[in-house]
């Protein structure tokens, strides 16, 4: 092709696309040499691919099914007090007991406690599922650990037995220190000026409720319970330091691991009780509106102090070492290599004209680099599952490529520029109802808490997307070109 028509492929929209955002991948990925003199990139790897650890975490506690003659928070309550546990209400036929019974045990607390119990599941509902995993998510965080997953994973009856932790660039003592290690968690009130004493320590907490809004004052709090003598401790300090006579100048501080996170006055009754007698249940007051309720959310982790609502076992673990992380990761480099190389042999063997072959695979390649751009953008952890996902955008796109050229070039003659478009028409027509086909079947597998999948199945859809929006098109322009010569 002469300059003239190089020029008008490449201006043509549809072309200057696709390698503009090739370009734009290329500065995502961002290929360099590190420290070490090694060839590196942005991309960021997953326990597969480097040096990590994961842990499985067992939920014990239950969801049951119920039926009672008696009202249902009374029962509830009557219930928490007999098996000393957390009981919540998950909606009227069903209760979340946040501590580990068999179905026997059970079975006779509800009958002693005038119920009956209709069904049993091992784990905890969806919603302290997620509470569970925000806890692990902040507690990580907190600690500096680079990337690190939890995962929840629930059943179709919504109920979450297992948390899956994936610790990458840690080992597994260490994996296990940062999961079961709990936050130092202290309460202290201000005497003089800036000065404070301690009043506390967080083992004294027995329970934390989840954050509730008073519809008097609609002040979003959070509720939580002392032992008889940390209650006993926090009304004599109440008392010697003067914070039930002068409230307002006798902050409560409460720090974790030495970082205050909460700072407030007591209210005007509770300083007006403690003067009498101790209180163990109490509520820290956040305020109205969405911050409120923000700020009750994140005071509830730490009034926990990294403590989870229910205690947990470790049901599964495992580790990969940084030799395994660099030998996995040199052969899946292979394996693209490979399956590129494969695309174009089994095209060349179909068409015997590299004019034909070259852009192909060009295009083919293109994708992945697309997909790689995009992973390294939005630091999506790349694993075995998410490499799958890469190879078979290879093979289907290769497919669609096929059908794009089979189509145009009907009786092995090349069409007229009319016919021509008519063929590319119904050609993409096929590609996209084939695409959605695949959309619609890894759309599952994306939204599920198979934590392993998800990644094939979302490099999956985004290359059948990047396929139908931006590769197709402009290969049916490119190979218009060279057809036509």
């Amino acid at each position: 092709m002469n300059s003239a028509e190089i020029k008008a492929i490449l201006t043509d929209w549809r072309v200057a696309t696709l390698i503009i955002l090739v370009i734009l991948s290329l500065v995502a990925i961002g290929p360099h040499i590190d420290e070490k003199g090694n060839l590196a990139t942005n991309l960021q790897y997953g326990l597969d691919l480097q040096q990590g650890a994961w842990i499985q975490l067992e939920l014990r506690a239950e969801v049951v099914g119920f039926t009672t003659d008696e009202p249902v928070q009374e029962f509830v309550t009557k219930l928490s007090n007999s098996l000393d546990a957390d009981v919540e209400l998950i909606d009227a036929n069903h209760i979340e007991i946040r501590k580990y019974y068999t179905q026997a045990e059970l079975e006779q607390k509800f009958a002693e406690a005038g119920g009956k119990l209709t069904s049993y599941q091992q784990g905890v509902s969806k919603d302290t599922g997620s509470h569970v995993k925000t806890i692990l998510e902040t507690k990580i965080n907190s600690l500096g650990t680079k990337d690190a997953k939890v995962n929840t994973l629930a059943g179709l009856n919504n109920v979450v037995r297992y948390i899956r932790v994936e610790l990458a660039g840690v080992d597994m003592a260490e994996a296990q220190e940062i999961v079961g290690k709990q936050g130092k968690f202290e309460i202290r009130i201000q005497t003089t000026g800036n000065q404070t004493e301690h009043v506390l320590f967080g083992d004294v907490i027995t329970s934390v409720q989840r954050p509730q809004k008073d519809l008097q004052t609609n002040s979003w709090g959070v509720e939580f319970t002392l032992s008889e003598a940390g209650a006993q401790a926090f009304q004599d300090a109440a008392i010697r330091y003067g914070a039930t006579e002068d409230p307002d100048n006798h902050y409560l501080a409460m720090i974790l691991d030495n970082k205050t996170v909460y700072s407030a006055p007591l209210s005007s009754d509770l300083a007006l009780s403690l003067k009498t007698t101790s209180t163990r249940r109490m509520v820290a007051s956040t305020g109205t509106g969405n911050a409120g309720s923000d700020q009750a959310t994140s005071l509830e982790i730490h009034l926990r102090a990294g403590a989870l609502p229910v205690d947990v076992a470790v049901a599964g673990s495992g580790s990969t070492s940084a030799p395994l992380g660099e030998r996995y990761k040199m052969m899946c480099i292979l394996a693209g290599l490979c399956a590129l190389i494969a695309v174009g042999c089994a095209v060349y063997y179909r068409y015997r004209e590299p004019s034909i072959v070259l852009p192909m695979v060009l295009i083919n390649a293109s994708e992945v680099v697309i997909l790689l751009g995009f992973i390294a953008a939005i630091k999506f952890q790349m694993d075995l599952p998410t490499i799958a996902g890469l190879i078979a955008v290879l093979g289907t796109g290769i497919d669609q490529l096929v059908i794009i050229t089979d189509e145009i070039l009907h009786e092995g003659k090349v069409p007229s520029p009319n016919l021509y478009l008519k063929r590319l028409a119904r050609a993409l027509g096929i590609i996209v109802a084939a695409a959605a086909t695949v959309v619609i079947a890894m759309i599952p597998l994306a939204l599920m808490d198979l934590s392993t999948l998800k990644g094939f199945a979302i490099i999956t859809i985004l290359g059948v997307l990047v396929g139908v929006i931006i590769t197709r098109p402009a290969y049916g322009r490119i190979i218009m070109q060279i057809l036509s010569k």
